[in-house]
Protein backbone atom coordinates (compact mmCIF):
# COMPACT_ATOMS: atom_id res chain seq x y z
CA UNK A 1 0.00 0.00 0.00
CA UNK A 2 1.54 3.51 -0.96
CA UNK A 3 1.78 6.27 1.25
CA UNK A 4 1.64 3.24 4.39
CA UNK A 5 2.46 5.22 7.47
CA UNK A 6 3.42 4.42 11.21
CA UNK A 7 3.78 6.87 14.04
CA UNK A 8 5.51 5.81 17.15
CA UNK A 9 4.35 7.98 20.03
CA UNK A 10 4.95 7.92 23.87
CA UNK A 11 5.93 10.16 26.59
CA UNK A 12 9.98 11.19 26.56
CA UNK A 13 12.39 8.91 27.53
CA UNK A 14 10.90 4.78 27.23
CA UNK A 15 12.74 4.55 24.16
CA UNK A 16 10.54 5.61 21.11
CA UNK A 17 14.37 6.73 19.28
CA UNK A 18 15.63 3.57 19.96
CA UNK A 19 12.49 1.26 18.55
CA UNK A 20 12.96 4.30 15.25
CA UNK A 21 16.46 3.13 14.57
CA UNK A 22 16.16 -0.53 15.45
CA UNK A 23 13.32 -1.00 13.16
CA UNK A 24 14.71 1.18 10.34
CA UNK A 25 18.33 -0.83 11.20
CA UNK A 26 20.21 1.97 11.31
CA UNK A 27 21.14 5.07 13.88
CA UNK A 28 19.59 7.93 12.73
CA UNK A 29 18.01 9.33 16.11
CA UNK A 30 20.17 11.06 18.01
CA UNK A 31 19.41 8.79 21.48
CA UNK A 32 20.46 9.79 24.79
CA UNK A 33 19.35 8.85 28.29
CA UNK A 34 18.36 12.75 28.58
CA UNK A 35 14.13 13.13 28.73
CA UNK A 36 13.25 14.78 25.18
CA UNK A 37 16.74 14.47 23.69
CA UNK A 38 15.14 14.01 19.91
CA UNK A 39 15.26 17.21 18.24
CA UNK A 40 15.05 16.46 14.83
CA UNK A 41 11.74 15.08 13.43
CA UNK A 42 12.46 12.19 11.79
CA UNK A 43 11.22 10.28 9.18
CA UNK A 44 12.49 7.28 7.17
CA UNK A 45 11.05 3.84 5.32
CA UNK A 46 11.25 0.32 7.01
CA UNK A 47 11.31 -2.72 4.91
CA UNK A 48 9.78 -6.40 6.49
CA UNK A 49 8.80 -9.50 4.70
CA UNK A 50 9.42 -7.98 1.59
CA UNK A 51 6.57 -4.94 2.41
CA UNK A 52 7.74 -1.36 3.11
CA UNK A 53 6.17 1.69 5.41
CA UNK A 54 6.68 5.21 6.23
CA UNK A 55 7.98 5.49 9.82
CA UNK A 56 7.47 8.36 11.92
CA UNK A 57 9.02 9.11 15.12
CA UNK A 58 7.56 11.84 17.02
CA UNK A 59 10.07 11.86 20.20
CA UNK A 60 11.09 15.07 21.88
CA UNK A 61 7.89 16.89 20.75
CA UNK A 62 7.29 19.29 23.80
CA UNK A 63 9.39 20.65 26.53
CA UNK A 64 8.20 22.81 29.52
CA UNK A 65 5.78 21.72 32.49
CA UNK A 66 3.28 19.30 32.75
CA UNK A 67 0.49 21.19 32.29
CA UNK A 68 2.07 21.80 28.75
CA UNK A 69 2.90 18.49 28.38
CA UNK A 70 -0.68 17.18 28.93
CA UNK A 71 -2.31 19.61 26.41
CA UNK A 72 0.77 19.35 24.07
CA UNK A 73 0.79 15.27 23.92
CA UNK A 74 -3.08 15.18 23.17
CA UNK A 75 -2.48 17.29 20.55
CA UNK A 76 0.42 14.88 18.87
CA UNK A 77 -1.22 11.98 19.33
CA UNK A 78 -4.87 12.94 17.72
CA UNK A 79 -2.11 14.33 14.75
CA UNK A 80 -0.96 10.61 14.61
CA UNK A 81 -4.54 9.36 14.68
CA UNK A 82 -5.63 11.63 12.23
CA UNK A 83 -2.67 11.07 9.23
CA UNK A 84 -0.83 7.44 10.17
CA UNK A 85 -2.54 4.54 9.31
CA UNK A 86 -1.51 2.31 12.10
CA UNK A 87 0.00 3.84 15.82
CA UNK A 88 3.22 2.48 17.94
CA UNK A 89 2.10 3.28 21.70
CA UNK A 90 5.14 3.39 23.48
CA UNK A 91 5.73 2.62 27.21
CA UNK A 92 8.90 1.63 29.11
CA UNK A 93 8.24 -1.51 32.10
CA UNK A 94 10.97 0.22 34.75
CA UNK A 95 8.65 3.01 35.46
CA UNK A 96 5.45 0.82 35.04
CA UNK A 97 2.34 2.98 33.93
CA UNK A 98 2.51 6.49 34.78
CA UNK A 99 -0.61 9.71 34.70
CA UNK A 100 0.69 10.19 31.11
CA UNK A 101 0.43 6.66 29.86
CA UNK A 102 -3.06 6.66 30.89
CA UNK A 103 -3.84 9.72 29.89
CA UNK A 104 -2.40 8.61 26.32
CA UNK A 105 -4.20 5.17 26.82
CA UNK A 106 -7.18 6.91 26.86
CA UNK A 107 -6.78 8.61 23.23
CA UNK A 108 -5.79 5.94 21.59
CA UNK A 109 -8.62 3.33 22.89
CA UNK A 110 -10.88 5.28 20.83
CA UNK A 111 -9.31 5.46 17.95
CA UNK A 112 -10.51 3.73 14.63
CA UNK A 113 -7.18 3.26 13.46
CA UNK A 114 -4.95 0.09 14.88
CA UNK A 115 -2.54 0.85 17.37
CA UNK A 116 0.11 -1.36 18.85
CA UNK A 117 0.94 -1.26 22.98
CA UNK A 118 4.75 -1.57 22.53
CA UNK A 119 6.54 -2.15 25.70
CA UNK A 120 9.86 -1.37 25.99
CA UNK A 121 13.19 -2.18 27.92
CA UNK A 122 11.84 -5.74 28.68
CA UNK A 123 15.36 -7.55 28.89
CA UNK A 124 15.18 -10.22 31.19
CA UNK A 125 12.84 -12.04 33.22
CA UNK A 126 12.15 -9.68 35.93
CA UNK A 127 11.35 -7.10 33.73
CA UNK A 128 8.80 -9.52 31.43
CA UNK A 129 7.22 -10.54 34.59
CA UNK A 130 6.67 -6.59 35.45
CA UNK A 131 5.70 -5.40 32.22
CA UNK A 132 2.66 -8.34 32.33
CA UNK A 133 0.47 -5.07 34.35
CA UNK A 134 0.53 -3.31 31.13
CA UNK A 135 -2.28 -5.53 29.61
CA UNK A 136 -4.00 -3.69 32.16
CA UNK A 137 -4.63 -1.13 29.91
CA UNK A 138 -6.53 -3.14 27.59
CA UNK A 139 -5.37 -3.15 24.05
CA UNK A 140 -5.30 -6.06 22.14
CA UNK A 141 -2.11 -6.19 20.84
CA UNK A 142 0.90 -5.81 23.34
CA UNK A 143 4.59 -6.26 22.39
CA UNK A 144 7.29 -6.88 25.06
CA UNK A 145 10.37 -5.88 23.69
CA UNK A 146 14.17 -4.63 24.21
CA UNK A 147 15.05 -1.85 21.54
CA UNK A 148 18.79 -1.95 22.10
CA UNK A 149 19.16 -5.86 22.05
CA UNK A 150 16.22 -5.91 19.40
CA UNK A 151 14.95 -9.21 21.01
CA UNK A 152 10.70 -8.95 20.11
CA UNK A 153 10.76 -6.76 17.11
CA UNK A 154 10.38 -9.33 15.10
CA UNK A 155 7.21 -10.17 15.89
CA UNK A 156 5.86 -6.71 15.53
CA UNK A 157 7.07 -5.73 12.33
CA UNK A 158 5.51 -9.25 11.42
CA UNK A 159 1.86 -7.69 12.85
CA UNK A 160 3.11 -4.25 11.38
CA UNK A 161 3.14 -5.50 7.90
CA UNK A 162 -0.61 -7.90 8.15
CA UNK A 163 -1.53 -4.11 8.26
CA UNK A 164 -0.29 -3.58 4.61
CA UNK A 165 -2.62 -4.47 1.33
CA UNK A 166 -0.64 -5.61 -1.68
CA UNK A 167 -0.11 -2.59 -3.76
CA UNK A 168 -3.26 -2.66 -6.72
CA UNK A 169 -1.89 -3.08 -10.30
CA UNK A 170 -1.92 0.32 -11.92
CA UNK A 171 -5.48 0.36 -14.32
CA UNK A 172 -4.95 3.61 -15.98
CA UNK A 173 -3.04 2.86 -19.38
CA UNK A 174 -2.23 6.50 -19.56
CA UNK A 175 -1.17 8.08 -16.04
CA UNK A 176 -0.70 11.78 -16.00
CA UNK A 177 3.20 11.93 -14.75
CA UNK A 178 3.31 13.29 -11.15
CA UNK A 179 5.08 15.39 -10.18
CA UNK A 180 5.74 16.89 -6.33
CA UNK A 181 7.25 20.35 -5.49
CA UNK A 182 9.32 19.48 -1.91
CA UNK A 183 11.96 21.18 0.51
CA UNK A 184 11.77 23.21 3.45
CA UNK A 185 9.87 25.90 4.67
CA UNK A 186 10.48 29.84 2.65
CA UNK A 187 12.55 27.89 0.08
CA UNK A 188 10.10 29.35 -2.54
CA UNK A 189 8.01 26.22 -3.22
CA UNK A 190 4.48 27.68 -3.15
CA UNK A 191 6.32 30.76 -5.69
CA UNK A 192 7.41 28.63 -8.05
CA UNK A 193 3.83 26.45 -8.45
CA UNK A 194 1.99 30.10 -8.60
CA UNK A 195 4.77 31.08 -11.57
CA UNK A 196 4.20 27.48 -13.44
CA UNK A 197 0.66 27.96 -13.61
CA UNK A 198 0.58 31.41 -14.08
CA UNK A 199 -2.19 31.96 -11.35
CA UNK A 200 -2.26 32.70 -7.21
CA UNK A 201 -3.07 29.33 -6.54
CA UNK A 202 -1.43 28.88 -3.08
CA UNK A 203 -0.74 31.41 -0.63
CA UNK A 204 2.46 32.73 -0.67
CA UNK A 205 3.78 34.61 2.41
CA UNK A 206 7.38 35.25 4.11
CA UNK A 207 6.28 32.83 6.92
CA UNK A 208 7.85 29.53 7.04
CA UNK A 209 5.36 26.79 6.40
CA UNK A 210 2.15 28.91 5.10
CA UNK A 211 1.21 25.59 3.15
CA UNK A 212 -0.10 23.06 5.41
CA UNK A 213 -1.55 20.24 3.23
CA UNK A 214 -0.78 18.97 0.01
CA UNK A 215 -2.10 20.89 -3.10
CA UNK A 216 -2.80 19.03 -6.63
CA UNK A 217 -2.52 21.07 -9.59
CA UNK A 218 -3.33 20.08 -13.26
CA UNK A 219 -0.83 21.58 -15.00
CA UNK A 220 -1.37 21.68 -19.16
CA UNK A 221 -0.22 24.05 -21.07
CA UNK A 222 2.83 24.49 -23.74
CA UNK A 223 2.29 21.10 -25.24
CA UNK A 224 2.92 19.50 -21.62
CA UNK A 225 0.39 17.93 -19.34
CA UNK A 226 1.12 16.58 -15.74
CA UNK A 227 0.01 16.69 -12.23
CA UNK A 228 1.69 18.87 -9.72
CA UNK A 229 2.00 18.60 -6.09
CA UNK A 230 3.05 21.16 -3.78
CA UNK A 231 3.55 19.99 0.01
CA UNK A 232 4.45 21.69 3.26
CA UNK A 233 7.88 22.04 4.11
CA UNK A 234 10.04 19.81 5.90
CA UNK A 235 11.52 21.54 8.77
CA UNK A 236 13.51 20.40 11.43
CA UNK A 237 11.60 20.39 15.19
CA UNK A 238 13.58 22.92 16.95
CA UNK A 239 12.32 25.54 14.57
CA UNK A 240 8.53 24.89 15.13
CA UNK A 241 6.55 25.74 18.16
CA UNK A 242 3.06 24.57 16.83
CA UNK A 243 1.61 21.22 16.57
CA UNK A 244 0.68 21.43 12.88
CA UNK A 245 4.14 20.98 11.73
CA UNK A 246 3.89 17.25 12.37
CA UNK A 247 0.65 17.30 10.45
CA UNK A 248 3.09 18.55 7.76
CA UNK A 249 5.12 16.38 7.36
CA UNK A 250 3.64 13.41 7.70
CA UNK A 251 1.37 14.64 4.73
CA UNK A 252 4.45 15.04 2.78
CA UNK A 253 6.42 12.03 3.62
CA UNK A 254 3.32 10.15 1.70
CA UNK A 255 2.91 12.17 -0.42
CA UNK A 256 6.00 11.34 -1.58
CA UNK A 257 4.85 7.45 -2.72
CA UNK A 258 2.20 8.55 -5.09
CA UNK A 259 4.69 10.60 -7.25
CA UNK A 260 6.89 10.03 -10.41
CA UNK A 261 9.52 12.86 -9.71
CA UNK A 262 10.25 14.54 -6.51
CA UNK A 263 11.45 18.05 -7.43
CA UNK A 264 13.30 19.19 -4.45
CA UNK A 265 13.67 23.05 -3.71
CA UNK A 266 16.86 24.19 -2.18
CA UNK A 267 17.60 27.30 -0.67
CA UNK A 268 20.56 29.18 -2.10
CA UNK A 269 20.75 31.65 0.44
CA UNK A 270 21.09 29.10 2.84
CA UNK A 271 22.67 26.38 1.12
CA UNK A 272 22.08 23.02 1.65
CA UNK A 273 21.48 21.79 5.41
CA UNK A 274 21.27 18.25 6.46
CA UNK A 275 17.76 18.73 6.13
CA UNK A 276 17.53 18.93 2.50
CA UNK A 277 19.64 15.60 2.31
CA UNK A 278 17.51 13.79 4.28
CA UNK A 279 14.94 14.69 1.52
CA UNK A 280 16.86 13.94 -0.99
CA UNK A 281 17.86 10.18 0.63
CA UNK A 282 14.01 9.71 1.46
CA UNK A 283 13.02 10.39 -2.16
CA UNK A 284 16.21 8.04 -3.45
CA UNK A 285 15.47 5.17 -1.21
CA UNK A 286 11.61 5.29 -2.49
CA UNK A 287 13.09 5.15 -5.85
CA UNK A 288 11.41 8.66 -7.24
CA UNK A 289 12.96 10.85 -10.04
CA UNK A 290 14.61 13.81 -8.28
CA UNK A 291 15.51 17.02 -9.77
CA UNK A 292 17.23 19.61 -7.59
CA UNK A 293 16.18 23.17 -7.78
CA UNK A 294 18.17 26.11 -6.43
CA UNK A 295 15.97 28.77 -5.69
CA UNK A 296 16.91 32.76 -5.33
CA UNK A 297 19.80 32.45 -7.11
CA UNK A 298 18.93 36.19 -8.23
CA UNK A 299 20.23 36.93 -4.66
CA UNK A 300 23.55 35.10 -5.00
CA UNK A 301 26.50 37.09 -5.40
CA UNK A 302 28.18 35.51 -8.42
CA UNK A 303 31.48 35.31 -9.22
CA UNK A 304 33.37 33.42 -12.31
CA UNK A 305 33.08 29.76 -11.50
CA UNK A 306 29.95 30.18 -8.22
CA UNK A 307 27.40 27.86 -10.19
CA UNK A 308 30.32 24.99 -10.84
CA UNK A 309 31.51 25.38 -6.93
CA UNK A 310 27.83 25.29 -5.26
CA UNK A 311 27.34 22.11 -7.28
CA UNK A 312 30.59 20.74 -6.82
CA UNK A 313 29.86 20.99 -3.05
CA UNK A 314 26.09 19.51 -3.61
CA UNK A 315 27.58 16.59 -5.30
CA UNK A 316 29.97 16.23 -1.94
CA UNK A 317 26.55 15.78 0.28
CA UNK A 318 24.70 13.56 -1.72
CA UNK A 319 27.03 11.26 -2.95
CA UNK A 320 27.02 8.41 -4.20
CA UNK A 321 24.14 9.63 -5.72
CA UNK A 322 24.97 12.02 -8.05
CA UNK A 323 23.54 12.06 -11.42
CA UNK A 324 21.14 13.90 -10.50
CA UNK A 325 19.87 17.44 -12.67
CA UNK A 326 20.66 20.60 -11.10
CA UNK A 327 18.85 24.15 -11.98
CA UNK A 328 19.69 27.41 -10.77
CA UNK A 329 16.66 28.84 -10.56
CA UNK A 330 14.66 32.04 -9.33
CA UNK A 331 11.38 31.28 -8.95
CA UNK A 332 9.87 35.46 -8.56
CA UNK A 333 11.21 36.39 -11.34
CA UNK A 334 10.16 33.66 -13.63
CA UNK A 335 13.95 32.21 -14.57
CA UNK A 336 14.43 29.00 -16.03
CA UNK A 337 11.39 27.49 -14.30
CA UNK A 338 10.02 26.24 -17.51
CA UNK A 339 13.51 24.81 -18.09
CA UNK A 340 12.84 22.66 -14.98
CA UNK A 341 9.57 21.41 -15.97
CA UNK A 342 11.28 19.89 -19.19
CA UNK A 343 14.02 18.62 -17.12
CA UNK A 344 11.69 16.99 -14.54
CA UNK A 345 10.15 15.23 -17.58
CA UNK A 346 13.15 14.45 -18.97
CA UNK A 347 13.82 12.55 -15.50
CA UNK A 348 9.92 11.14 -16.01
CA UNK A 349 10.91 9.34 -19.43
CA UNK A 350 14.33 7.78 -17.87
CA UNK A 351 12.57 6.40 -15.13
CA UNK A 352 10.04 4.48 -17.77
CA UNK A 353 13.43 3.60 -19.72
CA UNK A 354 13.36 -0.45 -20.81
CA UNK A 355 16.60 -1.22 -21.84
CA UNK A 356 15.96 -4.21 -24.73
CA UNK A 357 18.23 -7.36 -23.01
CA UNK A 358 20.59 -8.19 -26.48
CA UNK A 359 21.65 -4.46 -26.24
CA UNK A 360 21.96 -4.35 -22.54
CA UNK A 361 23.76 -7.84 -22.46
CA UNK A 362 25.93 -6.41 -25.90
CA UNK A 363 27.36 -3.90 -24.04
CA UNK A 364 27.41 -4.85 -20.41
CA UNK A 365 29.49 -7.51 -20.91
CA UNK A 366 32.00 -6.09 -22.67
CA UNK A 367 32.52 -3.61 -19.79
CA UNK A 368 32.06 -6.97 -17.45
CA UNK A 369 34.98 -8.63 -19.88
CA UNK A 370 37.15 -5.27 -19.45
CA UNK A 371 36.93 -4.96 -15.72
CA UNK A 372 35.97 -8.29 -14.65
CA UNK A 373 35.21 -9.01 -10.69
CA UNK A 374 37.51 -9.57 -8.36
CA UNK A 375 38.50 -12.83 -7.27
CA UNK A 376 36.84 -14.76 -4.45
CA UNK A 377 38.89 -17.59 -2.53
CA UNK A 378 40.70 -18.74 -5.72
CA UNK A 379 37.72 -18.84 -7.95
CA UNK A 380 37.04 -16.40 -10.39
CA UNK A 381 33.62 -14.39 -10.39
CA UNK A 382 31.95 -14.27 -13.90
CA UNK A 383 28.44 -12.27 -14.72
CA UNK A 384 27.01 -14.38 -18.09
CA UNK A 385 23.68 -12.69 -18.03
CA UNK A 386 22.26 -9.35 -17.34
CA UNK A 387 17.91 -8.30 -17.50
CA UNK A 388 16.21 -5.88 -16.87
CA UNK A 389 13.23 -6.24 -14.14
CA UNK A 390 9.66 -5.48 -14.87
CA UNK A 391 9.41 -2.90 -11.69
CA UNK A 392 8.30 0.62 -11.49
CA UNK A 393 12.00 1.72 -10.31
CA UNK A 394 15.25 0.84 -13.17
CA UNK A 395 16.25 -2.78 -11.74
CA UNK A 396 18.72 -4.86 -13.25
CA UNK A 397 19.39 -8.63 -12.47
CA UNK A 398 22.95 -9.58 -12.67
CA UNK A 399 23.37 -13.42 -13.31
CA UNK A 400 26.63 -14.79 -11.45
CA UNK A 401 28.50 -17.87 -10.16
CA UNK A 402 29.29 -16.19 -6.61
CA UNK A 403 26.29 -13.31 -6.72
CA UNK A 404 27.05 -12.91 -3.07
CA UNK A 405 30.94 -12.63 -4.10
CA UNK A 406 29.93 -9.14 -5.26
CA UNK A 407 31.05 -5.96 -3.26
CA UNK A 408 30.15 -3.10 -3.12
CA UNK A 409 32.80 -1.41 -5.12
CA UNK A 410 32.14 -3.20 -7.92
CA UNK A 411 28.50 -2.68 -7.83
CA UNK A 412 28.89 1.16 -7.47
CA UNK A 413 31.64 0.76 -11.03
CA UNK A 414 28.47 -1.79 -12.35
CA UNK A 415 25.78 1.02 -12.40
CA UNK A 416 28.36 3.60 -13.58
CA UNK A 417 28.76 2.04 -16.20
CA UNK A 418 24.83 1.34 -16.81
CA UNK A 419 24.69 5.43 -16.63
CA UNK A 420 27.65 6.03 -18.91
CA UNK A 421 25.24 4.29 -21.79
CA UNK A 422 22.30 4.75 -20.95
CA UNK A 423 20.46 7.51 -19.39
CA UNK A 424 19.26 7.34 -16.16
CA UNK A 425 19.75 10.76 -14.75
CA UNK A 426 18.08 11.66 -11.71
CA UNK A 427 16.68 8.04 -11.71
CA UNK A 428 17.97 5.77 -8.64
CA UNK A 429 18.91 2.54 -10.18
CA UNK A 430 18.92 -0.90 -8.18
CA UNK A 431 21.04 -3.94 -9.07
CA UNK A 432 20.37 -7.35 -7.93
CA UNK A 433 22.93 -10.42 -8.33
CA UNK A 434 21.30 -14.03 -8.76
CA UNK A 435 23.19 -17.05 -9.11
CA UNK A 436 22.97 -18.09 -12.73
Amino acid sequence: MPGFTVAIVGRPNVGKSTLFNRLLEERKAIVDDVSGVTRDRQYGIADWNGKSFNLIDTGGFVHGSDDVFEREIRKQVQIAIDEANLVLFVCDTTTGITDQDSEMADILRRSPKPVLLVVNKVDNPERALDATEFYSMGFEHTFFLSSISGSGTGELLDEITTHIEEEPEETDENPLPKFIIIGQPNAGKSTLLNALTGQERTIVSDIPGTTRDTIHTHYNQFGKEFILIDTAGLRKKKNVHEDLEFYSVIRAVRAMDDVDVCMIVIDAEKGVTSQDVSIFSLAARKGKGIVLLINKWDTVEKETNTARDYEKAIHQKIAPFTDVPMIFISAKDKVRIFQAMEKALEVYDNRQRKIQTSKLNDIMLKEIQHYPPPMTRGHSVKIKYIQQLPTVVPSFAFYANYPDAIKAPYKNFLENKLRSHFNFSGVPIRLFFRNK
